[in-house]
This record gives structure tokens, C-alpha cells and sequence, in this order.
């Protein structure tokens, strides 16, 4: 495959990447600090890292167009550590963390990918799209209260809305949510409408952040208390990531090095815990309103994070003045798009194993709130049903020779833990014969359990007193057996091996 040049991968789509940057970081900044609070600590935290991130994973990610910052479901497993131990043991996860997505990515720890059905992403986009609309409920006063004219929030929401899917239409010179954000916010200072704002959430930073070691013992405790969350950090980040990856490759017809996009995670995972910053991922959402808006280079990503970081510094006191439901609007017409309408359309078409696996992807996620644990359930889910359709696909064929007194039986399929009860049932073993062989050259043993019936099948016609030969076993199963299996080191079978 041809290696895309740096003018490729960061000038190609200018004009496009600079105005969907733009988007990206108005929409990253009420997110982080939501998130931020979600974690309890400051919000410039999440700003912070939201910055760094994005920034830096620019430059060694592996999915150019691609957000990275601070994240709902990484905020979730820092509470807990935040709650006992305070902010600084928050920087020194996201170090520990980043240390170890980084050797993973030595590992070919991307390649994990493949064992991801069709199915369990189709749930996975599903369940971030309803949880990305649920998020947006409480601002519009379902779940919540806040002292402000609802009236006013639905009105404007309405609005931002029209804007979004009505400007195009017109023309798509400039990315619509862009423009939401824009008139909406002129509209309501103008109007001095009571709603909320960025500014209710918390207060922007107004300095860039500055280089700090975390202020923890170093000593064995604080391993101990930073290793589990930094292993659940670390399970969740590189799934979301990758996942978020192969979206954005469908998105946008083009592949990505997931290896490189975990050492990436992991270098700016590690940077942002010395500049007060807490640990983070890929964000499905944004990454998917970045491409929406045209972002197809590295150069959005950065400057997602780069304009984030001006806006909070420079523009600080306008950027405040955003209105919620702007922002509400442009996450809602996210959800809209991120979601496929077409998995529920094709329920009944779809074969049943198929449909439940995305089912349980979508209500596993919507129920813990943890995009990992869906994912999860999925996988699992979605291998014990391929593991029982290839148990069905093993047969075993019998012939009698003229004599009748040697039964030949023929074994095709693959041979492991699933199929071995449906192995045993095809030999009757109370016949009597006098030798019986059994010819496995279009058979395959895979594990303990598949020689552990192979042995139990030769011990039972040898108890019955007939002579057993097992021929055409390939070389990777006869090197499986003669590690595991018993019945030719107890000298039942007279040949082990092809004819």
C-alpha cells in the first residue's frame, strides 16, 4: 500500500479541515467540561486534556480526521480514583496509562479488531447514537431542572436544527452546525434570551497549561492503586478508539493503522498527565460531526484542539456566551446520522444470530452506560454462536469393507470444544468388527477437548476389542495430538499420520 505523503495527509482538504476544526472545537468545549465534572475534578482539566490530546495525536495517530480528547466513558472510571485519592493520583493514571496503550501497540494489539463482527458494530453505532441523544435531554429539561425559559430552549433547539439540515440545501460552502452555533448565539445575547450557556457549566481556563510531575508518593502503594484504573482506562480507551477508527474508515473510504493509532493514544495519554491533564480517547461523536463537516486530513484534528485551547484563552468571555441549545442541536442532528436506521429496518431479514448480537450490543450499553461492556457482550455473544454453527459442519461417514469386519469412517469439519459431543454420536461403538479405521485427512483437531474425543473414541472400540488405525492427520493436528492426546503413546492406534 502506497504511504500517503504529509501533503495528503495534512493540505489535501484545507479550506474544508479549518472550518470543520472550528466546529469540532465549539462542540469539544461544554463536552469537556461535562466530562470533567462527570470526574469531579476541574474543569480545566478536561480542557486541558481535551487540548493536548487532540493536538498531539494529529501528529502520531493513525486515523487522520479523526477526535481524540477527554471522554464520557474515561471520566466514569476516574470518578471512583478521583472520590478516594484526589486529582493528582487523575495525572498520574493517564502517565501509567499512555505507558502501557503505548507497549501494547508493539503488540499488534490493533489486530484485535478482526474478532469484531459486522453486527457488534452495527449495535455499537446505535448505542452511542442513543446515548449521545439521551446526553442532550437533561439541557432540554428532561431529567433536570435548571432556573431558565424552557420555552426558549426548545425554541432555539428547533431552530438550530432547521439551520443544520435546511442550510444545506441552499449551499454547503460553510458547515452548517458552524452557522447554528453562530446565529444562535447572536440571536439569544440579542434577544437577551434566559437559557444556558457554556459559561454555566464552569469556568474556561485562561492560561495554557504548564508542565507538573503529579504529586504522588512514589512508592509500591501508589502502583497499586493506580494500576487497576489504569488497565480499565486503557481496555476502554483502545476499544473505543478502534472502534471509532473503523467508523470513520467506512465514513470515509480509507484505512487506518490501528497500531499506530494505540502508540498514538498512548504518547498523548502520557504527555497530558504532566500538564494537569486527565487520560483520553477517541470521540465517535465529534470524529463523526469533524467528517460531517468535511474534515478529511490531519490537520482538523489539530486544529480542533488547537482552536479549543485559543478559543478558552483568547475569546474566553464570548465562547461563553454560546447558547446550550445550539450546541444541544448540533449533537442531536450527530445522533441522527450516527445512528443506522437501515439494522432495524433489516431485523427481519437479517439472520436471528445477527440481529440478537446487535440487540444485546445496544441494550447492554444503554443499560451500564459503558460502550465497552456492550461491546463485549457482543463479541462474546456473537463467538458462541459461530463456534455452534461450525460444530454443526462436522460429519463422519461410515463404510463397511466386504468382509465386514473393518469399518471405515471418514471425518470432515473442524474438530474442537463445540463439536466434539456431535464427534462421539457418529460411532456405534457396539459393533462388532474387527478392525476399525478412521480417516481424518479433511478433519482438523483444535484443542484438548477435540483430542480428548479422539482418544475417548479409540479407547472405547479397543475396549470392545478392535483394532484402531487413524489415518491422513495433518501435520498441525497430528503435533496437537501427540502433545495432548494419550491414544497413540498407548500404542492404540498402528499409524498416526497421512496416506
Amino acid at each position: 500500500m502506497k504511504k500517503n505523503t504529509i501533503q495528503e495527509e495534512w493540505f489535501s482538504n484545507i479550506r474544508a479541515d479549518i472550518l470543520s476544526g472550528l466546529v469540532v472545537a465549539l462542540a469539544l468545549i461544554p463536552e469537556a467540561i461535562a466530562f470533567s465534572l462527570l470526574a469531579g475534578v476541574d474543569p480545566k482539566v478536561g480542557l486541558y486534556a481535551s487540548f493536548i490530546i487532540a493536538v498531539i495525536i494529529a501528529f502520531v495517530g493513525g486515523r487522520p480526521a479523526m477526535i481524540s480528547a477527554a471522554t464520557g466513558a474515561m471520566a466514569l472510571l476516574l470518578k471512583p480514583l478521583v472520590k478516594e485519592h484526589g486529582v493528582e493520583y487523575v495525572f498520574a493514571v493517564a502517565i501509567l496509562t499512555g505507558v502501557i496503550q503505548f507497549v501494547l501497540s508493539y503488540f499488534k494489539i490493533g489486530g484485535l479488531m478482526r474478532f469484531v463482527s459486522k453486527a457488534v458494530m452495527t449495535g455499537f453505532v446505535n448505542a452511542l447514537a442513543i446515548v449521545i441523544f439521551l446526553a442532550q435531554l437533561p439541557e432540554l429539561g428532561i431529567g433536570a431542572e435548571f432556573s431558565v425559559n424552557m420555552n426558549a430552549t426548545w425554541i432555539l433547539m428547533a431552530a438550530g436544527l432547521a439551520i443544520i439540515y435546511l442550510l444545506p440545501l441552499l449551499t454547503k460552502a460553510v458547515p452548517s452546525p458552524l452557522i447554528c452555533i453562530i446565529v444562535l448565539t447572536i440571536v439569544s445575547q440579542m434577544l437577551k434570551l434566559d437559557v444556558r450557556t457554556v459559561g454555566s457549566l464552569g469556568d474556561l481556563p485562561n492560561a495554557l497549561p504548564s508542565f507538573a510531575v503529579p504529586q504522588v508518593p512514589f512508592e509500591l502503594e501508589t502502583f497499586k492503586i493506580i494500576i487497576p484504573v489504569a488497565l480499565s482506562l486503557v481496555a476502554v480507551g483502545l476499544l473505543e478508539s478502534f472502534m471509532t477508527a473503523q467508523i470513520v474508515d467506512d465514513l470515509t473510504d480509507t484505512p487506518s493503522d490501528k497500531d499506530r493509532e494505540a502508540r498514538g493514544q498512548g504518547i498523548a495519554n502520557f504527555v497530558t498527565g504532566f500538564f494537569g491533564g486527565m487520560a483520553g480517547c477517541a470521540m465517535i461523536g465529534q470524529s463523526v460531526i469533524n467528517v460531517k463537516s468535511g474534515g478529511r486530513t490531519r490537520l482538523s484534528t489539530f486544529l480542533a484542539g488547537f482552536v479549543l485551547i485559543i478559543l478558552c484563552i483568547v475569546l474566553g468571555k464570548w465562547v461563553a456566551l454560546i447558547p446550550m441549545p445550539a450546541l444541544v442541536a448540533v449533537m442531536i442532528m450527530v445522533s441522527i446520522g450516527t445512528f443506522n436506521w437501515a439494522s432495524f429496518r433489516n431485523l427481519v431479514v437479517h439472520p436471528p444470530t445477527t440481529s440478537i448480537v446487535m440487540l444485546a450490543t445496544v441494550v447492554t450499553v444503554i443499560a451500564t452506560h459503558n460502550l465497552a461492556k456492550g461491546v463485549l457482550v457482543g463479541v462474546l455473544l456473537a463467538s458462541v454462536f459461530f463456534a455452534r454453527k461450525v460444530a454443526q459442519l462436522i460429519s463422519v461417514e461410515g463404510e463397511l469393507d466386504d468382509t465386514g469386519k473393518c469399518h471405515t469412517y471418514r471425518v470432515s469439519g473442524q474438530l474442537f470444544f463445540a463439536s466434539s459431543d456431535n464427534f462421539l454420536a457418529f460411532f456405534d461403538f457396539k459393533e462388532v468388527v474387527s478392525k476399525v479405521v478412521i480417516d481424518v485427512s479433511q478433519a482438523h483437531f483444535w484443542d484438548l477437548t477435540s483430542v480428548g474425543a479422539l482418544d475417548k473414541v479409540v479407547f472405547k472400540f479397543r475396549r470392545e476389542g478392535a483394532e484402531v488405525e487413524v489415518l491422513g492427520m495433518n501435520e498441525a493436528s497430528r503435533t496437537i495430538v501427540g502433545k495432548l492426546g494419550t491414544h497413540d503413546k498407548e500404542g492404540a492406534t498402528e499409524e498416526v499420520g497421512g496416506h
